[in-house]
């Protein structure tokens, strides 16, 4: 676990460093008070979470911030700054966290909670959502025969357990098919992915009755479920990819509200 620290002021570095190793005493720290000797640090090794002023003399904390994603897409934004007028700016470019100075351990404590949160969620189903949509069982991926199975079952995961019917999904997954047509496809795709949860044993995962089908939210871990609840790591995840592969969400992707 490295951990960096920017900060033109020499005090305020210390009191930032020393709060740092407080909050874990096993990570390591570096820290640095010019932008460039700490971008020179970061090209060498990896960094897990980056705590920067935003006013820095060279170049502000934004810019350090943005091209410390380049080397390193995975790395946690935390800024530590005396103005709170920059807030909206740091969550713009997907910053987990963002602490007014002087900054405490208990600030740092609780800012790293989200990150190495002490309990894992238990979920054994996993949902992802951004980047392209996977569904991992223990970490095994599903595996669909059927292409459009696996978009059902994307459609419903997008309406986070909403009740939708026969006509309602149709209309969004057979595009420009015939009615009659698309039905009968659509009870192919159902018995498929029925199939697919039994074989996982997750079949209590779909919620069916005449004419409705839904998800079982709660049984889920899904990064988009968390994106909405304000969790920043899953806000930093998102990078304007909500299930790219689907045309009938290119509507919720815009919805999310944050672009790169």
């Amino acid at each position: 676990m490295r951990f960096l620290a920017v900060d033109d002021e020499p005090l305020m570095l210390e009191a930032l460093a020393e709060a740092i190793k407080a909050a874990k005493p096993e990570a390591e720290v570096l820290s640095f008070g010019w932008a460039e000797d700490a971008l020179e640090a970061a090209q060498k090794q990896t960094i897990d979470v980056a705590f920067l002023d935003i006013q820095l003399g060279s170049m502000t904390g934004l810019e350090l911030a943005a091209r410390l994603k380049k080397i390193h897409p995975d790395i946690h934004i935390i800024f530590a700054t005396g103005y709170s007028q920059y807030a909206v700016a740091a969550f713009q470019m997907h910053a987990t966290g963002y602490l007014l100075k002087p900054v405490k351990k208990e600030d740092i404590d609780k800012e790293l909670t989200f990150i190495y949160p002490e309990e894992k969620i238990k979920s054994k189903i996993k949902v992802q959502t951004f980047g392209g949509f996977e569904v991992f069982v223990d970490g095994v991926p599903l595996k669909f025969e059927r292409t459009k199975a696996k978009e059902l079952l994307a459609y419903l995961v997008d309406r986070r357990g909403a009740a939708v019917n026969t006509g309602e999904i149709c209309a969004s997954i057979y595009e420009n098919t015939d009615d009659k047509k698309a039905k009968s496809a659509f009870r192919v795709q159902v018995h498929e992915l029925k199939k697919v949860l039994k074989q996982a044993g997750i079949e209590e995962l779909l919620r069916t009755s005449r004419n409705s089908f839904a998800i079982a939210p709660e049984q889920i871990d899904c990064d988009y479920y968390r994106f909405l609840e304000g969790d920043p790591i899953a806000v930093n995840q998102y990078h304007n990819d909500y299930m790219p592969a689907y045309s009938w969400a290119e509507s919720r992707n815009g919805s999310l509200g944050f672009g790169d």
